[in-house]
């Protein structure tokens, strides 16, 4: 593979002295701002000033008949840049195909709406330094590219505008390539891959891929400089070498590191490479990614990280907000992740397409392993969209080859009768560009060509779904469970049991509105489900379905098997999952980890007397106005046998207003405690907003979501609450997305905030009838 690389047989235990090297030349700036936009369907439409990411219109939070059309985005920009230079232009993801004119040049056309695309803009630039770029955003129904079945039969939305990232890069004609851009196999960019993993060295190899765009012979050497994370750095560098004009050059570094920092879940360790350019004893380039090290195997016995067995758990996500779309901020996709993490999960699928870069870094930072997954559900076009397909795959293996957290790879097109020539095909394209071990490809359909089979558990039907699958070696990862099998098929293991239910109090699909009866049921699905899939000798993990609520493009309501609602507020089924992380691991201090004990009722008369406590304790002692109920251990049967932490059901016998407090116990001391107050007549409004641990952006926009409790005079919500609530802006520089007045579900109403450039406080007040108002104040 790497024949015609250069080997430089280095360490990075050595370290050179450069002499006073000059500082990197290369310049990465935000261009989201300053933008006007206008929809082609309104031609009368003045230019309106837009920051991006930006979503082509607002939708309504059930989204029907979305914006499906043409959109025109343009910026009037200034830029100087030497002979010696060049410029480009990063779109991290414009939804879905994008024509790019730079001072009424058309320079590209990019069609894909979930991976990358890079403009050389540098022929282009005016002389005056006065500049121009025009973008023709266009998001129809289009089968030559991914996803390619239309959006009134998807299941889920794409939302148009260019709703990621935008970058502008200056650098020298002698530079570090973008992966994407640079259309390499195996190449381009940074590619870092450590091949020999243990606690006392980890060993491998840094590809760099260089362009010279010089009409000259460029003489040059790297230099890498690798950080950990506590500040500690090693350097190296490389020999001389010179670049032929005009042409590109890969040079393969071997490295090593003593006592490596190895990454994962509980302690997901990221060191800084960076890698120089030096000529002329100058910086003319300066490249950096994060990296981890971490080995990540499939054994005869099952998934090995760092050789620790694990089993894994872990939930699927769409990247959408209500309203937004998907512009959203990278703040606001970190949140998600952080969500995930303190979820009790160690796991995400992507679905069904890549996902953005802040989140995939979020997952590096915060310990989630990924599934990255090739856009695509239900549809298989022809050549031209299985050409896309193809280059989908490549341009996702080259953006995100480098995050540790990646540890399976879905090269296929979910639930869709891929032919055996394209799947052949889709799995030695990614072996292409993944040419190392251990980067696992998985479909869904079981296939030799792939190294896992990821079946939904729908696929299969009751009592034995997939726990009798044996191929071997062969391993199955369950990408999704707990929702459809309880739709369609109504399945599960308890058609006797609940066979008074109705059709809709069965399925894992509820609102947060639904009430107790339903979102414990939403859990107990969750709960069957995911012990019988640890059942199956052959599964080495489980992704449930779904994380969050989300919207589809066939259907005219929300999909609502989240175990968090679509604002992100957690259902029953979500402390069900926190409970089956272990008490003893301790994450960082910005997740929630340890003890942890949660009531699973509302307790007013309509109650259930059977109460569910989910904890990671070994016994829970349950309070009736302060009078013990029962101290007792897990509930243990042939539905929670499997489980790292079977829930706890107490029998009351007879309801009394007041308090429910749970105690959780760890060898014989308290630990954790929960406490559930009997709703009373609603007096006021409790505001609040969720940070998730990530402050806002000070200088570019952000989007929080912001609560509206409806309480009693306690502080205690009113479950059944649905005031309408009117929120009010008095002070800063923020804007109120969604609908308002909003009317309340489940006792609480929600916006969300969108707000830029903070630098002095927001001040939001919610008025509602008959309620104490309140007012919330918002600093960076």
């Amino acid at each position: 593979m790497f024949s015609k690389n250069i080997f430089f047989l280095l360490s990075f235990l050595l370290t050179f002295s450069f002499g006073k090297a000059q500082a990197q030349s290369r310049t990465k700036v935000n261009f989201g701002a300053d933008w006007e936009f206008k929809r082609e369907e309104t031609p009368a439409q003045d230019w309106e000033k837009v920051t991006i990411p930006h979503t082509a219109r607002l939708e309504k939070l059930v989204v029907i008949k979305q914006f499906q059309g043409t959109s025109w985005y343009q910026k009037k920009f200034k830029t100087a840049i030497s002979k010696d230079q060049k410029a480009f232009i990063y779109f991290e993801g414009v939804m879905q195909e994008a024509d790019v004119w730079i001072n009424d040049k058309k320079v590209t056309n990019h069609k894909g709406g979930y991976l990358p695309f890079t403009v050389d803009v540098t022929p282009y630039l005016n002389a005056n330094n006065e500049n121009t770029i025009k973008v023709k955003v266009n998001n129809e129904d289009n089968p030559d590219f991914l996803p390619g079945k239309p959006i009134k039969d998807l299941d889920f939305n794409y939302y148009g505008g260019i709703y990621r990232n935008v970058y502008f890069i200056t650098t020298s004609k002698l530079h570090i390539t973008d992966a994407v851009n640079a259309n390499k196999v195996a190449s381009g960019g940074l590619y870092v891959n450590f091949r020999n993993i243990n606690k006392t060295e980890a060993s491998g190899t840094v590809q760099v891929h260089l362009q010279n765009d010089f009409d000259a012979e460029q003489k040059a050497s790297l230099k890498f400089i690798l950080t950990d994370n506590k500040g500690k750095k090693t350097e190296i560098k490389s020999d001389n070498f010179s670049v032929k004009p005009n042409t590109d050059f890969v040079l393969t570094q071997n490295i090593s590191v003593a006592n490596p920092k190895l990454w994962s879940i509980h302690n997901p360790n990221l060191y800084k490479l960076e890698v120089q350019i030096i000529s002329n004893n100058k910086v003319v380039d300066s490249y950096s990614e994060k990296i981890g090290i971490r080995k990540s195997e499939i054994k005869a016995d099952g998934y090995y990280l760092n050789d620790e067995k694990i089993y894994i758990t872990g939930t699927n996500e769409h990247q959408e907000y209500p309203y937004l779309g998907y512009a959203i901020s990278d703040e606001a996709q970190y949140r998600d992740a952080v969500k995930i993490k303190n979820a009790g999960f160690d796991f995400v699928r992507m679905s069904h397409y890549p996902h953005a870069e802040a989140f995939l870094n979020a997952c590096d930072e915060l310990g989630i392993l990924v599934m990255n997954s090739l856009t695509g559900w239900q549809f298989f076009g022809g050549e031209q969209f299985q050409k896309s397909a193809y280059q989908d795959i490549r341009d996702m293996a080259r953006r995100d080859r480098n995050h540790p957290s990646i540890v399976f790879w879905e090269a296929s097109l979910n639930e869709t009768n891929m032919s055996p020539e394209f799947m052949k095909e889709a799995t030695k394209t990614l072996k292409e560009e993944l040419p190392f071990d251990h980067n696992y490809s998985a479909s869904w359909i079981d296939n030799d060509n792939y190294d896992i089979f990821i079946p939904a558990r729908q696929h299969a039907k009751a009592p034995d779904y997939w726990t009798k699958y044996n191929k071997g070696n062969r391993k199955i990862f369950i990408a999704e469970y707990g929702d459809w099998e309880y739709y369609a098929q109504n399945a599960g293991f308890n058609q006797t049991e609940f066979a008074n239910l109705k059709e809709e109090e069965r399925t894992s699909r509820q609102l947060r509105s639904a009430g107790e009866k339903r979102l414990l049921q939403q859990a107990y699905n969750f709960q069957e489900a995911s012990n019988s899939n640890r059942k199956g000798a052959s599964t080495i993990g489980e992704a449930n379905w779904v994380m969050f609520d989300y919207n589809r493009g066939y259907s005219p309501d929300l999909e609502s098997s989240g175990i968090s609602d679509i604002f992100r507020i957690p259902k029953f089924a979500y402390y069900f999952y926190q409970s089956q992380r272990d008490a003893k691991v301790v994450l960082d201090k910005k997740l929630f980890s340890g003890p942890m004990v949660n009531i699973a009722n509302f307790w007013t008369p309509e109650s259930p007397l059977n109460v569910t406590v989910y904890s990671n304790c070994d016994e829970v002692a349950l309070y009736v106005n302060d009078i013990l109920i029962s101290k007792q251990k897990p509930t243990v049967n042939n539905n929670s046998d499997k489980l790292e932490h079977a829930p706890f059901i107490f029998k009351v016998t007879a309801f009394q207003a007041g308090t429910l407090r749970a105690e959780g116990f760890i060898k014989g001391k308290k630990v954790a405690s929960n406490t559930v107050k009997t709703p009373e007549k609603a007096s006021k409004i409790e505001l609040s907003y969720d940070l998730s641990s990530v402050k806002i952006n000070l200088e570019f926009p952000d989007m929080v979501f912001v609560y509206a409790k409806i309480t009693d005079a306690n502080g205690t919500v009113i479950p059944t609450a649905t005031n309408e609530v009117t929120f009010a802006l008095s002070e800063g520089n923020s804007e109120i997305i969604g609908q308002n007045p909003v009317q309340a579900e489940a006792g609480i109403a929600t916006i969300i905030l969108k707000t830029k450039d903070l630098k002095k406080k927001i001040v939001l007040k919610a008025t509602s009838n008959n309620l104490q108002e309140n007012t919330i104040t918002i600093t960076k």
